[in-house]
């Protein structure tokens, strides 16, 4: 008995064969195959259960949206009017003009009229090139 269990060992183990390991990383990041990245990238956000808040983008009600052309369209009006003030009918023409605490400067350059808006509460500073 002991002679046949030994001899069905040495017969078991000559018939098994065995294959290298090989190891093949799955992320492109560490060598894997690039068409792997889609999949892992969608299977990382479909595990993430941390929500970025500053990305959720709200939709504005019809009440919020009317209120909001309603200001753009009362500031268009307030400042033709201060324009059509400060201007005349005419248009820009050169020179310096203070509205509170904006001091606009306005002259030609080589690519157009200039228009230099300057906050002199902020320093702030902005340029507005108007094409010939």
């Amino acid at each position: 008995m002991k002679l046949l269990s030994t001899a069905i060992i040495i017969l078991l183990a000559h018939a098994a064969n065995a294959q290298d390991l090989v190891y093949k990383p799955k992320n492109p990041n560490f060598g894997g195959d690039t068409f792997n990245y889609q999949w892992l990238l969608s299977s990382a956000e479909a595990q993430n259960k941390l929500k970025d808040n500053t990305a959720t983008s709200k939709t504005k009600t019809e009440l919020e949206s009317f209120t909001e052309n309603l200001n753009s369209q009362l500031l268009n009006l307030v400042s033709r009017s201060l324009f059509t003030q400060q201007f005349g009918t005419n248009g820009i023409s050169e020179g310096s003009y203070t509205f509170g605490s904006l001091s606009v400067e306005i002259f030609p350059s080589e690519n157009g009229l200039t228009v230099t808006i300057l906050d002199t509460n902020t320093g702030e500073q902005t340029q507005v090139i108007i094409p010939k």
